[in-house]
């Protein structure tokens, strides 16, 4: 259902059992596909595509233009794809550059308030907390958590399993499975409530666990402490995935 009261533009594309309540806003160059529903004085602005089954509540804005100073005028996407809620006054920007969009994966929540950068990677099952600013560039990987008024820096990375607690801001990397905490921001813990009802057995908590203590507590370079790792701890993807984040963090970790 399309309320006549919502703006919709005639070139949009909307698919099957969409509502659109009253105040709505749907730009031209818009695409939406089936089961969405779209909030009084929600805005889905020029170069959104969206999949299935997402809420976007009032107030929230998808695919708004970049605030970037490169920006020219490029008509860029911002993709949204399937079963989402998008909170109050949230917004995802659009990419800046043909070819390098904003892309939100399947399964997030994204909280009241919430910001998505320009470019800003989203994997799936994320939460993305309340009055969270994710500059652009980032990604965040599946799975990960970012809790209320986190500031994440433009370029930086969030591995999957992933939470910041509440206030933090982080200029570095944080690697996959670990929580991080404090001002400055630094290695909490292993996020191990979280990995034992994900379905990570025990062997393997301990395992991460493992990777980690060499990693931050062995008092040793990170070039040796992945060497070590390699050799002490038993291979899995996980703890494969622990060692290729950390190698090819650009900006480097957070300590």
């Amino acid at each position: 259902m399309i309320s006549p009261l919502a703006y919709v533009d005639p070139s949009a594309k909307i698919g099957k059992n969409v509502t659109v309540h009253p105040f709505a806003y749907i730009d031209k160059n818009v695409e939406i596909g089936d089961d969405n529903v779209i909030m009084p004085y929600a805005s889905l602005m020029s170069g959104a595509r969206m999949g299935n089954g997402n809420t976007v509540y009032q107030g929230a804005v998808v695919a708004a233009v970049p605030q970037d100073f490169t920006y020219t005028g490029e008509d860029t996407c911002a993709y949204v794809g399937n079963n989402n809620v998008i909170r109050e006054n949230a917004v995802i920007i659009r990419g800046t550059h043909k070819g390098h969009d904003t892309v939100v994966g399947n399964g997030n929540f994204i909280m009241t308030g919430a910001r998505l950068s320009h470019d800003v990677q989203v994997g799936n099952s994320c939460i993305i907390g309340n009055g969270s600013q994710v500059s652009g560039n980032c990604i965040i990987e599946d799975y990960s958590i970012l809790t209320s008024n986190v500031l994440m820096q433009g370029n930086t990375r969030l591995g999957t399993y992933a939470v910041v607690q509440g206030g933090c801001r982080f200029v570095r990397d944080i690697p996959p499975y670990i929580v991080a905490a404090h001002e400055p921001i630094e290695f909490y813990s292993i996020n191990t409530i979280v990995l034992e009802r994900a379905g990570f057995s025990e062997t393997l908590i301990k395992h991460i666990a493992q990777a980690y203590r060499i990693l931050y507590k062995a008092n040793t370079s990170q070039h040796d402490a992945l060497i070590r790792i390699r050799e002490q701890v038993p291979n899995s993807k996980e703890i494969n995935h622990i060692i290729e984040f950390v190698e090819s963090s650009k900006l480097g970790i957070i300590r």
